[in-house]
């Protein structure tokens, strides 16, 4: 029977979906896994305020350092017309066949002999962060916490390090909210290449190391045919990824969790959500912990765009993810600039969302020179300017000029190389306690002519970061500000405006 193993699945899926649900909704917790109860979520004012995250995108994968997605492609073999893919040609060179050397060895290659998380999180607290993200577990199904549920550990392999557990405690020692990242639901069906064998040349046919039964727990059991999608749905695997991220959110209660994907498994990903939130109540009763994932959230959590930004203001707070470079470590990669970053950084701020910065962190754990340079360029910029990120809201609209006639906003996964340069007159906004900030993407090249004053009365003009006197002037449609005589050596200035009271 062709189709038993399709009805198995959709039978057990709905006996352990009914289960999960029957464990949360016999208790008398706040929320329930369902999206009316998820809908009584209250943002909480850390996340709203804080702006700006780091995130630690980091693990084993940084070994060979070609970059990200290194578990999966040294198993392509053919991605057509014959040809390999460049990570299984280099897995071949330098570690051997994947018959016999496969991910598995790459594993204990993972030192991290130079990682020192309390001085990398002072860096990143001079630089502006105001929480930090570790991943908790990539696609490679290899966990950075001290897992009693799952061998292939960061403790028990590799550096024999707590990764998640170390990261907190030096989050907490400077004061920042800390959160994970989990990537296991698509780990499932990401791996299925482990099971594969070359279709071509001398090893045609021979099995990779992916199909020995010792190390199924790593690359997983074969899937079902037909459970290909990005999230599988074979039920024994989504009950086993609820009781492993459950275990994460137990054993470190973290502040925010972020999943890399849409909401997963249905009543069972809401079940975790449920959970999530539950187990982080303040005395009002609201939540403290934040969930992040990749579809629209309706109030229900944050929403997560991965490499993208949104177009316009959203009415709930969410979050872009991106890098400064590659995912994981990769040599010669061209890094974002500290300008680019800031610019990134100020469009999303206006539009009511946080910017998660991925450092790129080296497989020993430390940050290359140009890495450091581009972070020193950043909190340049911030101890000027924070004042007008930090703790603001949207203004009535998110700005003005030339990228906002043309829509240069790109959806999910939209590189950021892929949006256009600013240009001056490309204004930003941002407000906090009845004051107005308005930021120039770039050095203006004229007097600034800004519209979205809403007929209230200018008091006051400064620019951040400088004590040169502004010129300003205000009729009944535009608050003309005059180009600054001196500039400072970042692209983005950012003006001050007080109204009358």
């Amino acid at each position: 029977m062709k189709n038993f193993p399709i009805i198995f699945s959709l039978a057990l899926s709905l006996l352990i979906g009914s289960t999960v649900q029957a464990q949360t909704s016999t208790t008398k917790e706040k929320f329930q896994p369902s999206d009316a109860s998820l809908q009584q979520y209250q943002y909480p004012e850390w996340f709203r305020d804080a702006k700006f995250g780091i995130w630690a995108h980091w693990g084993p994968q940084a070994v060979p350092r070609q970059g990200d997605w290194y578990a999966r492609k040294m198993y392509v073999s053919n991605i057509g017309k014959g040809n390999p893919d460049p990570d299984y040609t280099d897995h071949l060179n330098r570690y051997g066949h994947p018959s016999v050397k496969g991910y598995k060895d790459i594993i204990p290659l993972w030192k991290a002999e130079k990682w020192n998380p309390e001085e990398l999180m002072k860096l990143y607290k001079r630089v502006g962060a105001k929480y930090f993200v570790s991943m908790g577990t990539h696609h490679d199904n290899f966990f950075l916490w001290n897992s009693k549920l799952h061998r292939w550990n960061s403790v028990n392999m590799g550096p024999h390090r707590d990764v998640v557990g170390e990261w907190q405690k030096a989050a907490k020692k400077e004061g920042l909210p800390f959160g994970v990242s989990e990537h296991l639901g698509a780990s499932y069906t990401w791996f299925q290449v482990a099971h594969g064998a070359d279709l071509a040349g001398d090893k045609v046919g021979v099995p990779y190391d992916g199909n020995d039964p010792q190390y199924q727990d790593l690359y997983h059991e074969r899937a079902y045919y037909g459970d290909n999608g990005w999230l599988t749905t074979n039920p024994k695997w989504q009950h086993e990824w609820y009781d492993r991220i459950c275990e994460l959110i137990d054993n470190y209660h973290p502040d925010l969790l972020y999943s890399d994907s849409g909401l997963p498994f249905g009543n069972i990903g809401r079940s975790l959500i449920a959970h999530l939130y539950n187990q982080s109540l303040d005395k009002n009763g609201n939540p403290s912990a934040v969930y992040t994932c990749k579809e629209a959230s309706n109030g229900r959590f944050v929403r997560d765009v991965e490499r993208g930004i949104m177009e316009d203001i959203s009415p709930y707070p969410w979050q872009t993810d991106t890098s400064i470079g590659d995912w994981f470590y990769r040599t010669g990669q061209k890094y974002m600039t500290s300008d680019e970053v800031i610019q990134m950084l100020t469009d999303i701020v206006s539009k009511n969302g946080n910017l998660l910065l991925n450092i790129v962190q080296t497989p020993e754990g430390d940050l290359e020179p140009d890495v450091m340079n581009i972070l020193e360029g950043i909190a340049t910029w911030i101890k000027d300017n924070g004042e007008a990120i930090y703790s603001t809201r949207p203004w009535t609209v998110y700005g003005e000029g030339p990228s906002v006639v043309e829509k240069q906003a790109k959806g999910f996964m939209a590189g950021v190389k892929d949006v256009r340069p600013y240009r001056s007159g490309d204004i930003r906004f941002t407000q906090k306690d009845g004051v107005l900030y308005i930021f120039s993407m770039v050095h203006p090249e004229s007097d600034l002519q800004i519209h979205a004053i809403n007929g209230q009365i200018v008091a006051s003009v400064c620019m951040l970061g400088s004590k040169q006197k502004v010129k300003w002037s205000q009729n009944a449609q535009v608050l003309t500000i005059g180009k600054p005589s001196m500039m400072p050596s970042y692209s983005t200035i950012v003006f001050k405006v007080k109204f009358k009271k």
